[in-house]
């Protein structure tokens, strides 16, 4: 299991990060593994709405079906499965002023099966992906 989190805050308004962080096709531009992130279906972006995500992390290159299973104004989480994997993304943004937000980024991963053996190698690959993410998030934000 690989629990990593981060704490940062963002020059851009809430409302802006939310529907940002919301629509997890935005993963490609904050999120250093996803070399690939698109909407199953069309329509917008609601409770239940899944992305098929394409990422490599440490040189492993892995799919995952992502669903939005929490969808309030202060926290977003997608949850992502495959057959080796289940991964979830627990967003919390709070204001920080009119333009400013509070990110804190939970990156929760269980692996299943054979694949629990390799929990201590992704557990600090993952610790190293985190930076990445904060570093990148955050710079993606603040661009909005």
């Amino acid at each position: 299991m690989v629990n990593v989190q981060r704490t940062f805050t963002v020059d851009a308004p809430v409302d802006k990060v939310r529907a940002y962080l919301r629509d997890f096709a935005n993963a490609e531009q904050w999120d250093p593994g996803t070399r690939k992130c698109t909407q199953v279906g069309t329509g917008p972006v609601v409770l239940g709405t899944e992305w098929d995500n394409t990422s490599k992390i440490a040189g492993i290159k892995t799919q995952l079906r992502y669903k939005l299973t929490r969808d309030d104004p202060d926290r977003v989480t997608l949850e992502g499965v495959n057959k080796t994997a289940t991964s979830i993304d627990d967003i919390s943004i709070h204001p920080q002023g009119p333009a400013k937000t509070t990110v804190a980024y939970h990156a929760h991963v269980v692996f299943n099966g054979v694949a629990k053996l390799s929990d201590p190698v992704f557990g600090l690959v993952f610790k190293r992906l985190a930076d990445e993410t904060q570093k990148q998030m955050t710079e993606t934000l603040g661009a909005l």
